[in-house]
């Protein structure tokens, strides 16, 4: 695999001595905020993981390397360019081929982590299964990566555009632990409770990287979800969310928006209908769950 990766040396150094290391996705830098909020986000956010005493590694794909760590001069080429690949895994051997640029969504972001020897994955919300699924179905490829690849996801649950009963399920199907982080509530990214019960509950990082351990020495294929509640002081109404949603995704569908386009339409569009509120939520819980996967790591290397 050494043909394809180039990990930074600070992941490198990290990995070999058995630090904390945190993946970062690039797709919410490239396809999820505006220029100049995603590059400030990823910065701040790789901030906070070293603060935590862990090493960060944003993960994208640029000239065809798949990148293991990215240094200023990715991180804003990333946020500027117009014409990035987004990646999930049916598409990353396709850029990688062409040489081209991707960013990686949960999915590929998870591929190449295990392919570096990362287990922690900080992001946003994990994709799920979209509304409507019974008739077209849209159900992100997070869901199935999570089942067959070893790398743990902490999230703010699944993104609330989604239809979350159906995602739930579909990991319960798929064997995924699906642990709330001080919660028995299924966080909804943008709003702290859905009111659908977390199948499980951890109320400490130790615990949580304990279960990945049993996992791992078990030889467990799959990875987990920590559902980490976006904070109370960022949280948006769950009524006002529904009407915005419902009207985004009304748009959405006046406008034959489909496939991996939706997401990006939808978050854009909400920002625009909560005039930059659900933006503000969206970098706060990303730098909630920073946090926690920092901890989480370290419980890792410690017992390691």
């Amino acid at each position: 695999m050494k043909k394809y990766i180039d990990i930074a040396p600070e992941v490198a150094k990290a990995l070999a001595d058995g630090q904390a290391v945190v993946a970062l996705e690039s797709t919410i830098i490239a396809h999820g905020m505006p220029y100049p909020q995603n590059v400030e986000t990823a910065r701040e956010v790789e901030n906070i993981i070293r603060a935590e005493g862990a090493v960060p590694a944003t993960i994208a794909v640029l000239d065809g390397r798949i990148c293991i760590g990215l240094d200023e001069a990715a991180l804003e080429r990333l946020g500027q360019a117009r014409d990035v690949a987004k990646l999930s895994r049916r598409d990353l051997p396709m850029v990688v081929a062409r040489k081209g640029d991707g960013a990686t969504t949960v999915a590929a972001t998870m591929i190449c982590a295990a392919m570096a020897g990362i287990t922690v994955f900080a992001t946003g919300g994990i994709g799920g299964v979209h509304r409507g699924a019974e008739d077209d179905f849209d159900i992100s490829a997070d869901l199935d990566e999570l089942a067959k690849t070893p790398v743990s996801v902490i999230c703010a649950g699944a993104k609330s555009i989604l239809d979350l009963p159906k995602t739930l399920e579909y990991l319960e199907t798929r064997g995924v632990p699906v642990v709330g982080y001080q919660t028995d509530q299924f966080p909804a990214f943008y709003c702290r409770e859905s009111g659908l019960a977390a199948p499980l509950r951890a109320d400490d990082p130790q615990t949580i990287a304990a279960m990945i351990r049993v996992q791992r020495e078990l030889g467990y294929a799959s990875g987990s979800v920590i559902a980490n509640p976006i904070p109370a002081e960022f949280a948006m109404e769950a009524a006002e969310m529904d009407r915005v949603i419902a009207s985004a995704l009304s748009a959405a569908g006046q406008q034959g928006i489909k496939g991996k386009a939706v997401t990006p339409f939808l978050l854009s569009k909400i920002v625009e209908m909560t005039e930059g509120r659900s933006l503000e939520a969206n970098i706060a819980l990303v730098k909630n769950n920073a946090v926690l996967a920092a901890r989480i790591a370290k419980g890792l290397s410690a017992e390691a």
